[in-house]
């Protein structure tokens, strides 16, 4: 097997095992704040694919929402990695990088993955909660997966030029 291919994989499965347990926390945190349970959280993660019928599934859909949200996760830190290795930048200047990604992610789930979904729409969010949704993006996805993805590098690759 290739050098490259050996790294690939705990970075990418490290990232996104981080990234996607911070996210999950900071949701169920949210979700309690409103007065939901994290069960009816992950359902609304399974709502991607059985839209509102997700709601009656129970711990049913429960575990898929679980299990979409790290393979969602996982995914961003395969594309954060395999980015990495052609533009050094992301390596090199991990927490900008990695905050610019988070806000990527942000756009690109809310903007294009929900609307294509079974949920069929965008989800309305007031400009409190957009402010409070990219942040949690930077803190819980991005910089994890970021930060992760570099110390997975080895410094040649990040301080040569």
């Amino acid at each position: 097997m290739e050098p490259e291919k050996v790294r690939a994989a705990p970075a990418i499965l490290n990232a996104g095992a981080v990234a996607g347990a911070m996210d999950i926390t900071a949701a169920s945190i949210q979700s309690w704040i409103a007065g939901r349970s994290p069960v009816r959280m992950l359902q609304g993660i399974a709502m991607g694919w059985f839209g509102r019928a997700s709601l009656q599934g129970g711990l049913r859909t429960a575990a898929v929402g679980f299990f979409t949200h790290f393979f969602i996760a996982t995914s961003w830190a395969a594309i954060y990695w395999l980015a990495s290795r052609q533009l050094k930048v992301l390596v090199r200047h991990a927490w900008w990088s990695g905050s610019a990604f988070a806000v990527i992610v942000y756009l690109f789930m809310y903007q294009v993955v929900m609307p294509l979904s079974a949920i069929h729409r965008r989800v309305p969010q007031t400009p409190q909660q957009v402010l409070i949704s990219v942040l949690i993006h930077i803190t819980c996805v991005g910089l994890p997966i970021a930060l992760i993805v570099r110390a997975h590098t080895p410094r040649q690759e990040i301080t040569h030029v």
